[in-house]
Order: C-alpha cells, then sequence, then structure tokens
C-alpha cells in the first residue's frame, strides 16, 4: 500500500475518500482552488495544496497543477474521486508517466470506453444486448436521417464523448432530428471538444439500472448487484436505491442474472480493472448496454450500504496491486438504502441558489448516514456542482427506508439558501414511488409541487 495519497476532487467525495485512506493508515493531500480553501476537505487532509482560482479549468481540470502538487508533496497515487478528470484517459496517462498510481481502471480501458458509439460496438461483439442504434458516430444530418430510419422513431441524438446528460436530447420526427442533431453537436464540442454524435432508440419510459463493478489486475472481477437511478430530472440522476424494486425479494431472478452477465461480460471486454459501473435500460421485460462509467459513481453508498463492500477502500487494495480476495458468492444483499442528492437550487424552478450556509443541521438517527461537503457557515459558490451533500437511508425493508427517509428529511435544517429537500418529500410522498412505479420521466408526471 503506498503512504500518500493525492485526491484530486473536492468536495463530499473528497473527504469520502480522504476519511477511508486515513482509516487504512495513508496520509492525503487536498488540492483545492481560490474558492474552496476554507472548505472541511482542505482541513481534514493531512496536507493541502492551493493549485489555482475558482473556475474548474483553472484549478480541479489542469493536469499539469496536480501533478505538480503531487510531485511537490511525495504523493505516490492519486484519487480522481468522480467528475472531474476522473474518466479522462490523458490524465490517467500522465499519472503513470510521472511514476504515480491512478487510482482507477488502466488507461487502454478507458481509451476504449471514451468513445461510447464504439464501446457499443465493442460489448455487442461480445454478446451483450444494446439498444438498437447507429454504427458508430455519424458525421452529417443526412447521415443521422438515414440512421434513424431504420432505427425507427423517437430517437436519442448523444454525444460519443459525452456524460452526465449533456449533448443529449430526443426527436420524434424527421425535422426535430435535424434541430436536435445541430444542437447535440455543438454541446458536445462545447462541453468535451468534439462534436461526434450518434443515435440510439428512444424508449418513452424506461427504468435506469446499473450494475457495481469491482475488479483486481490479477483478473478477478465481480459485479456488486444492482442500483435503480431510474428517478431524473434532464437525464440527471436525483434519487437513487439498492435493489431495484424490480429485483427485490427475488423477483424476476432470470433477468437479474441476465443483468449480472452482461455487466460482467461488459467490463471484460473493456478489460475493466477497479471499481466500475455499467449501465442499463430497462424496457418491455428486457435490458439493455447503455454504457460504462470509468470511475466510482456518485450513488456507490447505496451499495456500500446494502452489500459491505467498501468500495473506495477495495480502489485503493487494488491500485496498490492487492488481489480482490472477495468472491462472487460472498456479494449478497441486506436490507435496502436510498439516497437523495441535496443541491443547493430552487426545489420548483431547479434553479442553482448558491450563498451561505447560515444554519446547517443535518439529521441523525437510526440508518442515517451523510457525506457532506459543507459545514455551517461554508457558502456555496456557483462554481462548481451545486451539490451540498448526500442523505443516504437505510431501512431492513424499502418501506423503512422511506419512512426513514421522510423523518430525516424533514430535520435537515438548512437556511441562507435554497435547496431540493421539498422536492425529494414530494417524491417520497407520491403513491406512484411508494408502489415502486418508476422511470425516467417520473418527475414529468408526478411529485408535483
Amino acid at each position: 500500500m503506498f503512504q500518500k495519497l493525492l485526491i484530486a476532487n473536492r468536495g463530499e467525495i473528497a473527504r469520502r475518500i480522504g476519511t477511508v485512506a486515513r482509516g487504512m493508515g495513508v496520509k492525503t493531500v487536498a488540492v483545492y482552488s481560490d474558492a474552496d480553501a476554507t472548505l472541511p476537505f482542505v482541513k481534514e487532509a493531512d496536507e493541502a495544496v492551493r493549485i489555482g482560482p475558482a473556475p474548474a479549468k483553472d484549478s480541479y481540470l489542469s493536469i499539469p497543477a496536480i501533478l505538480e502538487a503531487a510531485k511537490k508533496t511525495g504523493a505516490q497515487a492519486v484519487h480522481p474521486g468522480y467528475g472531474f478528470l476522473s474518466e479522462n484517459g490523458e490524465f490517467a496517462q500522465a499519472c503513470a508517466d510521472a511514476g504515480l498510481v491512478f487510482v482507477g481502471p488502466p488507461p487502454e480501458a478507458m481509451a476504449r470506453m471514451k468513445d461510447k458509439s464504439q464501446a457499443r460496438k465493442l460489448v455487442s461483439a461480445a454478446g451483450v444486448p444494446v439498444v438498437p442504434g447507429s454504427d458508430g458516430v455519424l458525421p452529417d444530418v443526412q447521415s443521422a436521417l438515414e440512421a434513424a430510419e431504420r432505427i425507427g422513431y423517437p430517437v436519442l441524438c448523444k454525444a460519443a464523448s459525452g456524460g452526465g446528460g449533456i449533448g443529449m436530447a430526443a426527436a420524434n420526427t424527421p425535422a426535430e432530428l435535424e434541430k436536435v442533431y445541430r444542437q447535440c453537436t455543438d454541446r458536445a464540442k462545447a462541453a468535451f471538444g468534439r462534436e461526434g454524435v450518434y443515435l440510439e432508440r428512444y424508449f418513452p419510459a424506461p427504468r435506469h439500472i446499473e450494475v457495481q463493478i469491482l475488479g483486481d489486475t490479477h483478473g478477478h472481477l465481480i459485479h456488486g448487484l444492482e442500483r435503480e437511478c431510474s428517478i431524473q430530472r434532464r437525464h440527471q440522476k436525483v434519487v437513487e436505491e439498492a435493489p431495484s424494486v424490480l429485483f427485490a425479494n427475488g423477483k424476476n431472478a432470470g433477468l437479474s442474472e441476465k443483468l449480472f452477465t452482461a455487466a460482467v461480460t461488459a467490463a471484460k471486454a473493456f478489460g475493466y480493472a477497479n471499481a466500475g459501473t455499467v449501465e442499463f435500460l430497462y424496457s418491455d421485460g428486457q435490458v439493455y448496454f447503455i454504457e460504462m462509467n470509468a470511475r466510482l459513481q456518485v450513488e456507490h453508498p447505496v451499495t456500500e450500504l446494502t452489500t459491505g463492500l467498501d468500495l473506495i477502500g477495495w480502489q485503493l487494495r487494488i491500485a496498490a496491486g492487492e488481489k480482490l480476495t472477495v468472491k462472487q458468492e460472498d456479494v449478497k444483499r441486506k436490507g435496502a438504502a436510498l439516497e437523495f442528492r441535496i443541491y443547493a437550487e430552487d426545489p420548483v424552478k431547479y434553479f442553482p441558489s448558491p450563498g451561505p450556509l447560515k444554519v446547517y443541521q443535518p439529521p441523525t438517527g437510526e440508518g442515517v448516514r451523510l457525506d457532506s461537503g459543507y459545514a455551517e457557515g461554508d457558502v456555496v459558490t456557483p462554481n462548481y456542482d451545486p451539490m451540498i451533500a448526500k442523505l443516504i437511508i437505510t431501512g431492513a425493508t424499502r418501506d423503512e427506508a422511506i419512512a426513514r427517509a421522510v423523518k430525516a428529511l424533514e430535520n435537515f435544517r438548512i437556511e441562507g439558501i435554497k435547496t431540493n429537500i421539498p422536492l425529494h418529500l414530494r417524491i417520497l410522498k407520491d403513491p406512484a414511488f411508494s408502489a415502486g412505479e418508476l422511470d425516467t420521466h417520473f418527475l414529468d408526471h408526478h411529485a408535483k409541487p
């Protein structure tokens, strides 16, 4: 195990990684921008290095600044968390070239996953069911129109280098597709530096199911069961849970085995190691691969709390060359967990609401875990994602977890800014949520203010 770890991230995930690492006897180095100098993740680290001004491009996305911080402090490894540089193969390679251990998959595996249209081809060749779509990137509107005729409308236009729902839009007609194609290519170029887009069949009301993967560098790879992330807004996840209602209590056992086999097969096709997530859509009794994420997911705590797997701990051990000692048969589910992303935003209009946390009093109690990036008196700036914290609730059953979550959210006091806590309470109190009637358009029809 390495002795010093640089955490190339901020907020709650930087705190979480730091806590796990220090618990394993590894010293931690925080890097921070001017906007984050006084936040908890900086104060709690063994060392902290300023890497630039507030804009992410000048700090958390600056590979030279991060590598210089690692050199300056003598760090031996770098954990990228999620977002920022976590899925940047050039960063992973730059770490390797600098003699640093990158806590994540090999750069070669990241390269195979980077172009999502090519990733579809790779896993399809391995026998994994994929959403019907175009063969690779579509160079112009005419090729998109021809592909859509083969696939059938409605279609979803997606950025080949995308993530987080950026550069993604649906079209129901050729006229709409012409407009959407241009929008998506423009957004893709602005966000990812590349215009490439492809098409997939658009399912009107799918569920979003994902499978946790964990593999070492010695060829041992397992799955950590599934999570459901169907409640989304503009393709951004809002509430996540484990297990999925589809598979709870042994339901649809045959389909769940197909799902897990497909996830492991996909990961092997990419040559994957470390922690990752294979994402699927479920519609009409079938599951379809959509992409694999080469990083830890925001929602990983619901898997940790229902399986007992310490995913960050295993990330560090695997990166240090240790063998994964957990066997597939050891991975068993216990109870249910729900995760709520607590955002600094208006719960009705969804506009960001940056500002000072004049009052910040998180809930406590049985089954309550909080992964927070802030403390009372801190300021949520407009420079980054507006997530303040993740509230994760467990219970022996889903119903118990829901009841505990309602109580916890009602007791979560935040003043000085607006938050989406009222939205979460509307979701929890909606009969369709209690019944497990979920799909990616849930918020279009339910939990209205």
